[in-house]
């Protein structure tokens, strides 16, 4: 399985923006009110994502898995990686449409009270996508092996 790009996260990212936008410019009058804990559980599992990946980085570097009591079973790291591979790409798309969402409401906010109220929110929700973004690409990065190729950015495609 190879490591998440962060070039393919950004490129989803940008992409989902730019649609983002045109999709808000289109439908705006008929979004519900965007609150502050819109976004909040994009945090809440990239913060649960963090601490995971540090216990993962601590049984992998204290040589516990798969050898005694505390041990942490090889193919949970591999289910651990492949949950961070989804929860980044998923945070690149959220974080894409709400960068859309906000591209939208900021030049708008002053003349036009419901963008001023939604502004808010929407910076909170996106704040909390890259947070989910960043703690998945901690927690791939958790998951590496010590002699792992990958780590001093060899190729394996050699």
């Amino acid at each position: 399985m190879s490591p998440t790009r962060k070039r393919d996260l950004a490129t989803a990212a940008l992409g989902t923006a730019i649609a983002g936008y045109v999709l808000v410019m289109a439908m705006y009058r008929w979004f519900p009110p965007i609150t502050v804990r819109t976004g909040l559980s994009l945090l809440a599992v990239g913060c649960a994502e963090a601490l995971w990946g540090r216990y993962v980085r601590a049984k992998i570097a204290g040589g516990e898995i798969g050898d005694g009591p505390g041990w942490l079973h090889p193919l949970a790291v591999a289910r651990s990686l492949v949950i961070a591979q989804a929860s980044a790409w998923v945070g690149a798309l959220a974080l894409g449409w709400w960068v859309g969402v906000l591209a939208y409401l900021l030049p708008r906010r002053s003349w036009l009270r419901v963008a001023a109220e939604d502004t808010t929110g929407t910076a909170v929700a996106a704040l909390s996508a890259l947070a989910l973004v960043i703690a998945a690409l901690w927690l791939q990065h958790c998951c590496k092996s010590p002699g792992d190729p990958m780590e001093n950015g060899e190729s394996a495609e050699n």
